[in-house]
């Protein structure tokens, strides 16, 4: 079933089913057209590049994953992490920067493989959401100003900073070609206007239509020699090329840092899709298998004149909302539209570059997420940082460092609030039912013997000079609480590191006349406890699973001479000392008294 998980779903395919997948797989693949040569544009590729990755990537894709609705192809985070990446080592569109892309593809490929086969589909997890709605956020405004040129109709040199093309474009705002600024914008708000008021019509191909339209009625007007409109060109009427990366070692070792970039966030983008659409229509997604099923769209894509296919949000979720039943919507879908470019290539050719940067203009704005962001600004501080460091990170360095930037600084924060686990002194209240624990509020009240504590969170190698420092101000404080009881409810599981502290704080306890006891232990922490050997040290007798008998077994171990003359009396056991206390006073001296 790994090695041929369509097998899973075999049974599913039927005359009816067959039919749903065909009608949402031949919807995806006319959608999917405009939205493969706007990402192509993106990332610095000729048009029909674009074209090709959503072809046989998603039918590999859609034969070695898991999900049932997922739609592989080009997408937009990919695309610009692709120019970010490739665009410092060869001239966009040149056969150099081809050449590149496709050695990139093929590593993403080979690492998503590794990664689902060694079973690590659960690094996903690692991404905070807060890295991807800042990354996305950036790419956005980054998407728009490269496309200021196009949209407008200036000159502005290739590659620079956000900042250097914003410049630029300040000085050529006395240069700007009106037909070509009102093409773009024609097809920008013919994209908001067919996504609000007529949802049924796909806005990307109502918008391209209507810019193409107005670039012919423009050139018929006034003539191409005043309008100089520039359009795409013509796309070749083939089947997807065969292709051949660059397998030279040195190639692929400057690619190293956008290979392992690009792959977390194809990753994250594509298994985050899977998931949410899963969850709508009662499927468990398999990551590995998704990894997998990823690597080898990726790989078979090198091969095919692809570059980096990912799971797009928006054709997962029109092929969800077609009716698709099972995983040949996806490969119909890819099947389809290489015949249909075929068809519509020479078409292509009237297609102007502004409206395309029209498109863009759409897809940059479609991308960032106002209420995720405001969310998200109106959360913690740790939150807040992630967002605004990756965000800003994404406008002013290369795309892979800023990604795994964020990624580092997500997992840095997370390390630093599961170091300091949370540590509460608790006290039996003897206004409560069954006299249960609360947080002590002083000293006064707590026993003079015996302390007891709650810890909430897993004790590990990073918590332990946290955990050190909190028993060690509690020795330095309150010598005289020679025993020490730890809530251990909160506690899932310990290390070596942590149970190493544990077992010498309990030989410490008993040094001292003392000892230490475990209270509420669960069966992860038993376990990690016996795997580290800290019952070699750590009595196993002094481990209970309820509170009464912990309390009542620690009491005996007291000293009662000291409980004689304590007023405090937290424990119900403390009222059996009233009587002894009374008739330790009445005592003559050098008598002995009972009990």
């Amino acid at each position: 079933m790994r090695l041929m998980p369509f097998l899973r779903w075999k049974h599913m395919v039927t005359k009816q089913t067959l039919r749903s997948d065909l009608l949402s797989g031949l919807t995806v693949a006319i959608v999917v057209i405009p939205q493969a040569v706007a990402f192509a544009s993106i990332a610095g590729m000729p048009p029909q590049y674009g074209l090709y990755a959503g072809m046989i990537p998603a039918i590999v894709a859609s034969l070695f994953g898991s999900s049932w609705h997922l739609m592989s192809g080009p997408t937009t985070a990919a695309s610009i992490v692709l120019f970010s990446s490739l665009s410092a080592f060869a001239v966009p569109l040149s056969p150099e920067y081809v050449g590149l892309a496709l050695t990139l593809t093929f590593m993403v490929g080979v690492i998503e493989l590794v990664l689902g086969l060694a079973r690590m589909g659960t690094i996903v997890n690692f991404i905070s959401h807060s890295v991807v709605v800042g990354f996305t956020t950036g790419a956005a405004i980054l998407i728009a100003s490269k496309q200021l040129k196009n949209f407008f109709g200036v000159p502005i040199p290739r590659g620079g900073n956000l900042f250097g093309t914003l410049e630029h474009f300040w000085y050529q705002i006395p240069n700007i070609n009106m037909y070509v600024t009102v093409i773009a914008l024609v097809t920008l708000i013919t994209g908001f206007v067919f996504k609000r008021f007529v949802p049924k019509i796909p806005p990307l191909i109502a918008a391209l239509l209507t810019g193409t339209c107005t670039s012919l009625l423009l050139n018929a007007l006034f003539g191409s020699d005043v309008t100089h409109i520039a359009t795409v060109g013509a796309l070749p009427q083939t089947l997807p090329p065969f292709s051949l990366p660059d397998f030279n070692l040195n190639t692929m070792s400057e690619l190293v840092p956008a290979a392992l970039a690009m792959t977390l966030f194809a990753l994250t983008e594509a298994v985050s899709i899977g998931r949410a659409i899963g969850i709508r229509s009662g499927q468990i997604i398999d990551g590995n298998q998704e990894f997998i099923g990823q690597g080898l769209s990726n790989i078979a894509g090198s091969f095919f004149s692809g570059y980096v296919a990912t799971g797009s949000f928006n054709r997962t979720s029109l092929n969800y909302q077609s009716g698709a039943k099972t995983p040949m919507s996806a490969m119909l879908a890819g099947t389809m539209e290489i015949f249909i470019v075929l068809a519509i290539a020479p078409l292509v050719a009237y297609l102007p570059d502004a409206a395309m940067a029209g498109i863009l203009f759409y897809v940059a704005w479609g991308l960032i997420d106002f209420p995720n962001i405001r969310h998200i600004l109106n959360s913690n501080h740790s939150e807040r940082a992630i967002f605004i460091i990756t965000f800003v990170s994404t406008l002013l360095l290369d795309l892979e460092y800023a990604i795994l930037i964020g990624i580092l600084l997500s997992l840095i924060l997370y390390l630093m609030r599961v170091s300091q686990p949370r540590i509460l002194s608790r006290v039996p209240d003897p206004n409560l039912y069954n006299r249960k624990f609360s947080v002590g509020t002083g000293y006064a009240t707590e026993c003079p013997q015996l302390h007891i504590m709650r810890i909430d969170g897993s004790l590990f190698f990073g918590s332990v000079p946290y955990l050190r420092e909190e028993l060690g101000k509690l020795e330095q404080q309150h010598p005289e609480q020679k025993y020490l009881a730890i809530v251990a409810q909160g506690i899932s599981f310990v290390d070596l590191a942590a149970a190493d502290v544990l077992a010498g704080e309990a030989v410490k306890r008993r040094a001292r006349g003392g000892d230490l006891y475990l209270i509420n232990v669960k069966k992860g922490l038993w376990d990690s406890l016996e795997e580290n050997h800290a019952f070699d040290k750590i009595d196993p007798r002094n481990i209970y699973q309820g509170k009464s008998a912990a309390l009542h077994a620690i009491y005996q171990k007291l000293d009662k001479s000291v409980c004689a003359v304590c007023n405090i009396r937290i424990f119900i056991e403390c009222e059996e000392v009233k009587y002894i206390g009374k008739q330790h006073d009445e005592t003559p001296a050098g008598a002995v008294p009972e009990g």
